[in-house]
């Protein structure tokens, strides 16, 4: 089901679930397909990027950061321009940075890297796109996908979650290391993931067996229509969200059309407001915005999910509420809009 998700079909291809946060994906990456002294380019988007290049750092991997403008993406010939600069092992990118929803274009990127810099592996973050941005991993030659249940998979948190290439697979064979993780290693994960799929029992760690079934109805829901049916409901949505933001005189961090991810919207906050005088009245009309989480701009700015049955589901009226809690929010504490 999660190659269907993912749309791949190649045999070669290899999902992980594990118990653990999508924070565990980063671990998986650094310590199976990178080794110590390797360079690794990450494409920065926002705070993930910078999690994402620390945790490299831990394993004694060299990250170069390409960072770009608050609620802009690195483009794509300042990406090629690096990447001619010296090999790079990986390149990592946030399909959806959490902490600004600026949404990276994956498709353009992947030719590009494979065009400029063949043997370099095409690493994406897809915490927050995965089940609401689409994701062809075949077809754009994308090579390790990271996600985690919680999101616009709709799972409660708990599973992290990976679908890596047959290339992904053969690069981390040959390595000449070791793995730097126990816990995270395919060493021990690989023949475990293989003889589930093959039916097989097989025992390496506890895994949870109660998010396992979860993740199965999840899926089970979201295959149940055509995944491009899906991702037009979040981008419907996504767009009836960013006209209310734009009605209520308020602007995004990623002011871009092409910047805006279909799952979640950031918002600046009026001049002098911050979250704190805003987020317990929203909370008190029953609706939880997110705080800032870019720490160069955290007090200025809320952030608005929009994915899953929120979004999918006609019955469930979520979207509405949430709106009008945050227009009549801010009437209350003296926006005029």
């Amino acid at each position: 089901m999660l190659r269907k998700l993912f749309q791949t079909t190649n045999p070669a291809s290899q999902p992980f679930v594990i118990s653990g946060s999508g924070t565990l994906g980063w671990d998986q990456v650094a310590a199976n397909l990178a080794e110590r002294g390797d360079e690794v380019l990450v494409l920065h988007t926002g705070y993930f990027a910078d999690s994402f290049a620390d945790c490299f750092e831990t394993y004694g991997v060299k990250a170069t950061q390409l960072k770009a403008p608050i609620g802009d993406r690195p483009q794509l010939d300042e990406v090629e321009a690096e990447l001619k600069k010296k090999h790079y092992k990986l390149i990592t990118v946030t399909h959806v940075d959490t902490s600004t929803s600026v949404l990276s274009e994956i498709k353009a990127l992947s030719e590009m890297v494979h065009k400029v810099s063949p043997e370099t592996l095409v690493v994406v973050d897809g915490v927050c796109s995965v089940g609401c941005e689409e994701i062809r991993f075949d077809d754009w030659g994308i090579d390790v996908v990271i996600t985690a249940s919680q999101k616009a998979i709709g799972c409660p948190a708990g599973l992290s979650i990976v679908m890596a290439s047959g290339r992904a697979i053969e690069r981390f064979r040959s390595r000449k290391t070791p793995p730097g993780s126990y816990f995270g290693s395919w060493k021990n994960w690989l023949p475990i993931m293989q003889n589930y799929e093959a039916k097989k029992a097989s025992y390496f760690a506890t895994p949870s067996p109660q998010l396992v079934r979860a993740l199965h109805t999840s899926l089970t829901q979201i295959l149940s229509r055509p995944l491009s049916d899906r991702f037009a409901d979040h981008r419907k949505a996504s767009q009836k969200v960013k006209k209310a933001v734009a009605d209520l005189g308020l602007k995004q961090l990623a002011a871009k059309p092409e910047n805006q991810a279909n799952g979640m919207t950031a918002i600046y906050l009026p001049e002098g407001l911050t979250p704190p005088e805003i987020l317990p009245n929203l909370m008190k009309k029953g609706v939880i915005f997110a705080g800032g989480l870019h720490k160069e701009i955290a007090t200025k700015y809320v952030r608005f999910g929009h994915m899953g049955v929120s979004v999918t589901d006609p019955k469930r009226d979520e979207i509405d509420r949430a709106i009008e809690a945050l227009k009549t929010g801010l009437a209350e504490v003296g926006h005029k809009s």
